[in-house]
């Protein structure tokens, strides 16, 4: 395939071949002239329509659906027939569809997915095949590639360890990159590391399709793991690698080992540290109050929560404020209570924000561990976050503790997805008398309060790695920095909400706008930090607004070759 002077694709595809191919199909929009020069004529019914016209059908046919799985499987088939016409679709109806097509349906697609798979899509990368990685890799669809999502399907949102079904995830937030992020789809490479699964359900049914094992770990885990960086290196090396839903033990590990020789990021630790970032900025706009203020809980110390924790502690670095003061700013709790530099068995990075034991020693319970409840009890918490996947756990007494001492909570549930959340919006709207300030990790419905109706912010990391994306493949990126990301936030950050100006994040019917104005700041930020060639801001911009593709379709003409 090649572009001629006036945009036309020429191309070598042609009959039965052009449209089982989903990137080219164009299905009843093809013209008259096009189905002759392709040898179309009898494939498709005679009529031409517009894709507006197929908008109309595919829409009614999504209507019919019973409930969000089947529509979750309608969306993907879809998108393996036609994917001009799926990300329109997707486009028209951005509010309705993005939680179908990813947070929270994807996580039935998740385990459902060897009872829904139709097509393949991406690779599987299996362990057993370890030493055929190479020409696998090889065998990806498209040649050149811009973004690859990768998972081993070991973390998968707040329902664990879902194996071979975890390919749900790269092939989502793929389909993100091209909604949100403008990325070609025929760009974009979903990978999955089949290296088993723990999950006694997944291994006994009859119908799982990946490598029927128990995970490996240790070494020959990390083997594969390098194996499959070493691959990529070599096969794609200008490629930007997100890593997706890894387990706590392998997730920052693999950031940290990777991240200097690699274009490369981990969307749960550095993606939703700046998405909570940009949703903090506007809080404390409406609040008046700046980060060195705050006194910030977060329930969750695994790789999302240190990973805000950092970003935030940067953002009081920012205003000018000392570190050793910031660290006394943070309270992160796990399963065993609050991290305190008297506990043995905190990873270097909770060590970081771990509380000297001295200051905590006597807010120890019966049980010799320091909860939640006695945490806010202790101090005046200003923000309150969870990525726990521990449902409930910010229950009444705990908000109405924080509520006594602060006018504007600032809460954010952040787990998903729905029946995962530490709390539902209602219950922290009610329990505060309508003064929290709130951002969800999953979509939920306005909430209406004594007369008004509170709209809820999703704080859903697609506001930050889809422009990430558009950013390092306009760019030409070769690493994305800490410094990326944060610019990524305050960017967005600088867009106001709803109407009632208390939304904290802006609405996502105007998300396209949105990434290419974060992807503009990103790039430059990518240039300060010496890791993209320097250029103006007009030409950025330029580069980045060419680089965008959009779900339209363009005009065909057959290799002569």
């Amino acid at each position: 395939m090649e572009l001629d002077q006036d945009s036309t694709i020429v191309m070598k595809l042609a009959g039965k071949d052009l449209i089982s191919d989903p990137i080219f199909n164009k299905g009843t929009a093809f013209t008259d002239k096009e189905r002759t020069e392709f040898e179309l004529h009898g494939l498709l019914p005679p009529v031409v329509e517009t894709l507006e016209q197929q908008l109309v059908r595919a829409y009614e046919a999504y209507k019919r659906k019973d409930d969000d799985l089947e529509r979750h499987i309608f969306l993907r088939a879809l998108q393996d027939t036609n994917e001009t016409l799926f990300y329109a679709l997707l486009y028209r109806h951005i509010r309705e569809m993005a939680p179908i097509i990813y947070t929270p349906v994807v996580a039935q697609g998740c385990i459902y997915f060897s009872h829904i798979y139709r097509r393949p899509r991406g690779l599987f990368l299996s362990y057993p095949l370890a030493n055929k990685m190479d020409e696998i890799i090889e065998n990806r669809l498209y040649r050149d590639v811009d973004v690859i999502v990768v998972t081993d399907g070991e973390r998968v949102l707040g329902i664990g360890d879902q194996g071979s079904g975890g390919m749900g995830i790269p092939i989502g937030k793929l389909s993100l990159y091209t909604l949100i992020g403008g990325i070609d789809p025929q760009r974009t490479l979903p990978i999955l590391l089949d290296v088993g699964t723990n999950n006694e359900e997944r291994l006994k049914d009859p119908e799982y399709i990946g490598w029927r094992h128990q995970r490996i770990t240790g070494q020959p885990y990390w083997d594969f793991v390098d194996k499959f960086v070493c691959c990529i290196r070599k096969k794609l090396p200008n490629v930007l690698l997100q890593w997706e839903d890894f387990s706590k033990s392998h997730a920052r590990p693999i950031l940290d080992k990777y991240r200097n020789s690699l274009c490369t990021f981990n969307d749960d630790i550095q993606g939703t540290a700046a998405v909570t970032l940009g949703v903090l900025y506007n809080a404390l706009k409406i609040t008046k109050k700046k980060f060195s203020d705050q006194q910030i809980v977060i329930v969750g110390a695994g790789s999302a929560g240190t990973g805000i924790s950092d970003y935030i502690l940067a953002a009081m670095a920012a205003e000018g404020m000392d570190g050793k003061q910031a660290l006394e700013r943070f309270f992160l709790l796990d399963s065993k209570g609050l991290l305190h530099k008297g506990r043995t068995d905190l990873s270097p990075v909770q060590q970081k924000f771990a509380q000297p034991f001295e200051k905590v020693t006597d807010w120890k319970g019966t049980d010799g561990q320091i909860d939640l409840a006695k945490v806010m009890n202790k101090i005046q918490a200003t923000i309150l976050i969870g990525v726990s996947s521990h449902p409930g756990i910010f229950t009444e007494s705990i908000i109405n503790i924080m509520a006594s001492k602060v006018y504007r909570p600032i809460i954010l549930p952040l787990s998903n997805p729905y029946d995962r959340a530490e709390a539902v919006p209602e219950d922290l709207i009610r329990w505060t008398d309508g003064r929290a300030l709130i951002a969800t990790g999953t979509e939920f419905q306005p909430v209406s309060y004594n007369g008004k109706t509170f709209k809820v912010a999703q704080c859903n990391n697609f506001y930050i790695f889809p422009a990430i994306g558009l950013a390092v493949s306009a760019s030409r990126a070769s690493r994305v920095t800490d410094n990326m990301m944060v610019a990524a936030a305050a960017a967005l950050s600088d867009f106001q909400g709803n109407d009632d100006n208390e939304s904290l994040l802006p609405p996502i019917e105007s998300m396209q706008e949105i990434a290419v104005n974060i992807a503009i700041k990103v790039a430059i930020q990518a240039q300060q930090d010496g890791v993209a060639q320097e250029m103006s801001k007009d030409n950025v911009s330029q580069l980045i607004h060419k680089k965008f593709w959009t779900a339209e379709y363009r005009k065909y003409s057959r290799s002569k070759k």
